[in-house]
């Protein structure tokens, strides 16, 4: 069981609604990485930008960008995780993936769909939460709007790492940086962010604040330019301040309706 685990976040522009150009843009920075990372973390929905036109989306992309994210991983003996654009059963899902070198994948479908750009209309909801145990850390992987609700993030399951992607528009980014650290001090857990940065065809703009807090909400990375941001997250960190600050312990019990 490992006690570090070595993070790269992936802060990038994204090519509108083209899988294949941001596939080949990702491919060439993933290329210069340290060889010592554990895990590549990048943005929500990394292969289209925040497109509620899923239908403009071939339905071979998600299995395209999956097998990509496949040989990825095993060529940099490293976990990949982002959302894009997945079409299931007739429907459309903003579909996190987890892939590990081995090839294992696991997914997460975004519950918190944001009813305000109508991503409700066009995207089918999740309904469970993901926890994968992965290289000695337990990490609960989950999708932009999801970060407005702490009850979905509430760490019930002890999980050491809590990992939100994000395309969190530049107009509304103080809610991001204050809920991000919000979420790692009441989870007494590690908080990765990684959100993009640049602008889509409608003029939104992104500004990144892709950052990393510990569990007791430090930060340990942060920046606001196309970039990629290292972290190293360490067992002992977790294990010491929860034996010390008891605050899991003492949280309300409730039940989560579906």
């Amino acid at each position: 069981m490992s006690k570090e685990l070595h993070i790269a976040l992936v802060q990038c522009p994204l090519v509108w609604e083209n899988p294949q150009a941001n596939r080949d843009s990702l491919e060439k920075t993933i290329q210069t990485l340290s060889k010592e990372v554990d895990l590549i973390v990048l943005p929500e929905m990394f292969t289209t930008g925040f497109t509620m036109s899923p239908a403009n989306i071939p339905l071979e992309e998600g299995q395209r960008t999956l097998a990509w994210m496949k040989a990825m991983a095993s060529q940099n003996n490293a976990a990949l995780v982002g959302s894009i654009v997945f079409g299931d059963t007739g429907n459309y899902y903003n579909r996190l993936w987890f892939v590990e070198s081995d090839g294992t994948t696991a997914s997460y479908d975004k519950r918190h769909t944001f009813t305000l750009a109508g991503e409700d209309k066009v995207y089918a909801s999740g309904r469970r939460k993901l926890l994968i145990n992965y290289r000695g850390f337990r990490i609960c992987p989950l999708i932009c709007y999801d970060l407005r609700f702490p009850v979905w993030a509430r760490n019930t399951e002890a999980y050491d790492v809590l990992i939100y992607v994000a395309n969190w528009p530049e107009k509304r980014i103080a809610a991001w940086d204050t809920l991000l650290k919000a979420r790692a001090i009441e989870n007494m857990a590690y908080v990765i962010g990684v959100n993009r940065v640049g602008a889509d065809p409608s003029g939104i703009q992104y500004v990144g604040h892709s950052a990393v807090y510990d569990v007791l909400g430090n930060s340990l990375a942060y920046s606001e330019v196309e970039t990629v941001l290292y972290a190293t997250l360490s067992k002992k960190h977790i294990e010491e301040h929860r034996q010390r600050f008891l605050f899991l312990e003492d949280r309300d019990q409730f039940t989560l309706e579906e």
